[in-house]
This record gives structure tokens, sequence and C-alpha cells, in this order.
């Protein structure tokens, strides 16, 4: 399922297309993409200059966040829609009111549904129901804290991905699976999840699945869609493009 959702949505498919339209073309995609972030990384230290010269500059929480990553033909596959980590990996900044906390990384797993907790946290309003996510205040206190809160990530219908501080484990609807090791594997390159010896590992990352998955809107039962059938398409004649192999 993971291969099908690569494939992607343009004929013959978008990776395919992308190296056959020049010998540079990938390459340009890429320098327009640094380019994008060059731009918006100076446009937004215009904005917190402008905020640090204001009165404002000692009562203003500044969070910064992206809604999804972004692939440029890794696993050979474009754009987001995909549980693999250059599509759901996005950059996440707290800037707390003037000199509250020391600049620092913090390489801990969260997930942007800590958002609104860590708000209402930093802002000491009462903790709100039923929340999801986690305040992540504590790690912008102290990065180097151990937190061991692994992440859901969720694309369409059943395909779930669980993000752990060293392992990514993803399980299609299809029930197809995928297991990789950032210790050693940050790109995500060997699949380990056939591999015996990580059986524990599995079972571990499944705890973190939703019990319930919800059907996309306007549905009342899933009967399959092009994805479903070009992953079935494949498994039943070894067609899978060579490009994508």
């Amino acid at each position: 399922m993971g291969k099908s959702i690569a494939f992607g949505t343009i004929k013959n498919g978008d990776h395919n297309a992308v190296v056959n339209l020049s010998n540079t073309y990938w390459k340009e995609l890429i320098y327009g993409y640094l380019a994008c972030i060059s731009f918006v990384d100076n446009e937004l230290g215009k904005i917190i200059q402008a905020l640090e010269n204001s009165k404002y500059a000692n009562n203003t929480l500044i969070v910064l966040w992206s809604d999804h990553g972004q692939h440029l033909g890794e696993k050979r596959h474009w754009r987001k829609q995909a549980l693999w980590e250059e599509s759901t990996h996005v950059p996440l900044y707290f800037k707390l009111p003037g000199n509250q906390q020391q600049k620092a990384n913090c390489n801990q797993v969260v997930s942007l549904l800590d958002i609104y907790p860590t708000l209402v946290d930093i802002c000491g309003l009462p903790e709100a129901p039923k929340l999801e996510g986690n305040s992540i205040l504590p790690l912008i206190k102290n990065p180097n804290l151990e937190w061991n809160k692994p992440v859901l990530s969720t694309w369409y219908y059943k395909n779930h991905a669980i993000r752990s501080q060293n392992w990514r484990y993803i399980q299609y609807r299809d029930g197809s699976e995928e297991l990789y090791d950032h210790k050693i594997d940050p790109g995500e390159h060997t699949n380990l999840a056939n591999d015996p010896k990580y059986k524990k590992v599995i079972e571990e990352h499944k705890k973190w699945l939703p019990t319930q998955n919800a059907l996309p809107a306007g549905k009342t039962e899933w009967k399959g869609d092009k994805l479903d059938q070009r992953a079935s398409q494949w498994i039943k004649n070894d067609s899978i493009p060579a490009w994508l192999r």
C-alpha cells in the first residue's frame, strides 16, 4: 500500500513525470522549495524584529509550526499524502514571553495536537477535558527531559503511523506494515516489519493505534478506492513500475 500511495495522482506516476520532464527538473523543484523557505525565514525575521521593538515584546507568546512536511522525491514520492518522515515531520517553535527560556533544540517526538494543551498550560488556564494532546511545557523548560510519548499520524481511512523516539511503525488498511529504525535508518529505506526479531517492537507500537476509525465524510461503508485497486493489482500480477521498486 505504501508504494501505491507513493505513485501519486499523475498518470504513470508523479516521480516518473518529474524525471522525464528534463534532466534538471528534479533539482529545480528542490531549489524552488529551498528558495521559498529562505523567503519565509526572512519575512518571519521582520515580524519578530518588529515585535521585539514594540511594547508587546515581553507579553507575547510566539508559536510557529507547519501543517505537514513535503516529499521532494524521497522514496520516489512527491508532495505530502504519506505516512513517512518527510510528510509528517514539521517544524515547531515556541518562544515564551520575555526571557523565560534559553534557546535550545529538543529532539523529543511531539504532536501538533500538543499545541493547544501547551497554550492552556502556559497561560495558566483550567485544563480542558477530553484533549488528546499533551502539554509540552515541561519540554520547553527542559528539552532533555525523558518524554516517551509516541505520536499518531493518520492519512485517509485506516492508514496509521506511530512515531516513537527511535522507531516509525506504519500499518495500512490492507494489513501491510512498515517498520523503520531511526537510530540507523533516518531515511526510512529498510523495512524491518517482516523480520521476526522485531515482533516485540511492532507489538509495542500497535498499542498506540486507534481502536476506532471514522469513515470518510459522506460514506456509510468502505468499498475501497484507487489506492486499494492499484495495490491489489500490483500484488496480483507483479506489475509495480520499475522506477518505484
